[in-house]
């Protein structure tokens, strides 16, 4: 059986990434900052919906990379996501920064999906908190998308009663199809 393995997962990660540039874009002005819960301030941080877009951006990104040293988001982004005490980021990011991120984090996406081999795809991503192969890290990588999407979408439902639909497979084309 010959499967072409690269464009199924990128198809739907790229689906992943699609449903979460959905939710991104259908965020109202007024919930953008908002608190979507209420509690400690630490705590509520966690629920304000720019921040969850950006947590799953950066942690993308992170994961997209070959390795860990060296890492560093595009400007204006910072490294606070990968402070142990739990720093924020300094200010609120605005929608467009963070649809420009998510457009950098899917052409890294499609980039490293792309270019695997056999060799590549059997590499071990080894960190304190993991020890995967990059296709395992990969889908893992999907699952964490997916995971803050689907409560990016619970937040929409719930204070303005609507959120974008599934997205099956992505339109886009992996490279050199």
């Amino acid at each position: 059986m010959d499967i072409d393995w690269k464009s199924i997962i990128w198809r739907q990660f790229g689906a992943a990434i699609d449903m979460l540039e959905n939710a991104l874009i259908a965020c109202p002005d007024e919930l953008w900052a908002k608190s979507a819960k209420s509690g400690d301030s630490f705590t509520a941080r966690w629920y304000e919906y720019w921040y969850l877009v950006y947590h799953t951006l950066f942690w993308l990104d992170f994961y997209l990379s070959e390795t860990q040293e060296g890492f560093a988001p595009p400007a204006p982004f910072g490294l606070e996501e990968l402070d142990p005490k739990g720093a924020f980021p300094p200010r609120v990011y605005r929608k467009e920064e963070l649809r420009t991120y998510l457009e950098y984090a899917r052409e890294k996406c499609r980039t490293r999906i792309a270019a695997l081999t056999e060799e590549t795809a059997q590499q071990r991503y080894r960190s304190r908190w993991m020890d995967f192969t990059t296709v395992e890290l990969l889908l893992y990588n999907m699952r964490h998308v997916q995971h803050h999407t689907a409560q990016l979408n619970t937040i929409l439902r719930q204070t303005v009663d609507s959120a974008p639909g599934w997205v099956g497979v992505t339109k886009r084309k992996l490279e050199g199809e």
